[in-house]
């Protein structure tokens, strides 16, 4: 049974003329285990697949099945009781709340299931000293280096012991050797058997995945599977010849898809350039002047 299986899924933002289709009937499988990267140009719906995958977002089409269980039209509080249980976050800009210590940051996902403030910082501790920055913990995140507050995070992310780990371009803010040290410590909790979903722009980091997913306009163009070590191929290939996404294709009809029957497949929507044409201006006829008389 696959940890996570997208059927059909699609989301759309606003509604009428001025609807974005961000994802169009996406299908996608992950087996638990597996460590795979999502690349595509900017704003081809990456980034609203997380969003998806973690929870934090709901599809307007489509079916989401979690360790095998339906989670499509989860209310908001038990979309994040299972967020809380089974999915850890690494953002790009770290999110590390700024006057909290790293200890504190790591310790605060323990404290919504009701353990003892003693046993979170404990527990938060081991976890700073697994991903190596056990000397910062009483640092605030001021005081850390991108690279050591990005292991806070990932520190943040792993407390919980969640089956499913998403990191939204984690070396996007990093230098070269910070991002270095970042993908080999996600890579070494990959092989502890956590399953890593990652986005990703340099196909240079596809060499610690075991799978790429390639994206453009909302869909998934290319899967294949790799060996950890080598550089997929096809990364630099796709990525530098797709045409970038402009904010005039992303704009779509929405009948198409609302007014589909559920289980009937869709009609992809097409995509159209919204032309404004200038009104023409009236032209103001001027009346002529009339001479002001003297007599009342």
């Amino acid at each position: 049974m696959a940890l996570i299986e997208l059927q059909d899924v699609s989301k759309l933002y606003g509604f009428g003329d001025a609807t974005t289709l961000a994802l169009d009937e996406v299908n996608l499988k992950i087996e638990k285990g597996e460590f795979v990267a999502v690349m595509g140009p900017s704003g081809c719906g990456k980034s609203t697949l997380m969003n998806l995958i973690g929870l934090l977002d709901r599809p307007s089409h489509g079916q989401y099945w979690l360790d095998g269980k339906s989670v499509s039209r989860l209310k908001p509080n038990q979309a994040a009781k299972i967020r809380r249980d089974k999915i850890g976050f690494i953002f790009q800009f770290f999110n590390l709340l700024p006057r909290m210590t790293a200890l504190e940051n790591v310790s605060l996902p323990l404290a919504y299931k009701g353990i003892s403030l003693t046993r979170r910082l404990k527990l938060a501790s081991q976890m700073l000293d697994r991903v190596g920055v056990q000397s910062r913990e009483y640092f605030l995140p001021s005081q850390l280096s991108g690279g050591q507050a990005q292991c806070v995070a990932i520190a943040r992310a792993l407390v919980n012991d969640p089956k499913l780990i998403i990191a939204d371009e984690p070396t996007g803010n990093l230098d070269s050797s910070s991002s270095l040290l970042v993908m080999e410590l996600l890579a070494d909790i990959h092989k502890m058997g956590n399953t890593i979903i990652f986005v990703t722009h340099n196909p240079e980091l596809t060499r610690y995945a075991t799978r790429v997913v390639y994206m453009h306009d909302g869909g998934i163009i290319h899967d294949e599977k790799i060996e950890i070590g080598k550089v997929a191929a096809r990364a630099r290939k796709v990525l530098y010849t797709l045409p970038t996404t402009t904010e005039e294709s992303d704009l779509a009809g929405v009948s198409a898809l609302m007014k589909a029957l559920p289980g009937k497949p869709t009609k992809r929507a097409k995509r159209k350039k919204t032309v404004i044409k200038p009104k023409a201006s009236k032209r103001i006829k001027k009346k002529p002047i009339k001479a002001v008389s003297g007599k009342k």
